[in-house]
């Protein structure tokens, strides 16, 4: 069987030529915007992440992980941060290079699956940025221990996150029609559903796994909150279906 973050990295190059919203990069108009100072970004569907739970930009260094696409990374960078983007998808990738390249700044950019270590140094980050991403892998917490090694002492994990919702319900979300764990390396029938469908393969995490990961790998929790899908069912009954976390690396 292809390896699952191989068949995922071709799905999701199939949903940017059909227009996904998390491959589309930022125009030269709001990477201006960016650079009056300007910060909108998102970890989940809908809502900006706080001004409050960034550092200062200039010179902050800065990972997106698993965050390719030049949506975010180009902010960051036109705010005065040294940015990096880690991501398992060339088109995701080649996107951070197409803005980059538009707008004249660095960025270093590294092909790579977050499911194994990464290839950075202990300490070698301020803040990582980590939007919705880790439903594409199996298991979540070393991800989160990951990220604690990388980060330097008073660093910043921004994470945004699945609590599992979006899993249980079928594709017009009016029934439940799946249990949890939501696995489909261990369900072949689901496994095929999800081919038909072109969804990818996709994995639930339980808030003991995402909440607990980053606390069991010493992170701080400092705030949450909760987003909706941005469209559907569960969008319109204001159901949360994602939420984000800061947690800080102690000093």
């Amino acid at each position: 069987m292809e390896k699952y973050q191989d068949v995922n990295a071709k799905a999701i190059s199939r949903w940017i030529k059909e227009g996904w919203e998390w491959g589309k990069p930022i125009s030269h108009e709001d990477y201006l915007k960016a650079k009056n100072g300007e910060c909108h970004v998102k970890l989940t569907p809908t809502k900006d992440v706080p001004a409050s739970w960034f550092l200062p930009f200039k010179n902050l260094k800065i990972l997106g992980l698993a965050s390719g696409g030049g949506q975010q990374m180009p902010v960051f960078a036109a705010l005065g941060a040294d940015v990096t983007v880690f991501d398992y998808n060339d088109d995701q990738l080649a996107s951070e290079a197409l803005v980059s390249n538009r707008e004249g700044y660095k960025i270093n950019i590294i092909k790579g699956d977050m499911s194994k270590p990464l290839p950075f140094e202990d300490s070698s980050f301020d803040l990582i940025f980590f939007p919705v991403s880790n439903v594409y892998v199996e298991e979540a917490k070393p991800i989160f221990k990951e990220a604690y090694r990388i980060l330097k002492k008073n660093g910043r994990l921004l994470s945004g996150l699945d609590n599992g919702i979006n899993f249980i319900t079928n594709n017009d979300e009016k029934e439940i029609c799946h249990s949890l764990p939501f696995n489909p390396l261990k369900d072949e029938k689901l496994y095929e559903e999800m081919m038909n469908d072109d969804d990818g393969v996709e994995f639930s995490h339980t808030l003991e796994e995402q909440i607990g990961g980053q606390l069991e790998a010493g992170f701080i929790l400092k705030e949450i909150y909760e987003d909706t899908n941005d469209e559907g069912r569960l969008h319109e009954l204001n159901i949360p279906s994602f939420f984000a976390t800061l947690a800080i690396k102690p000093l």
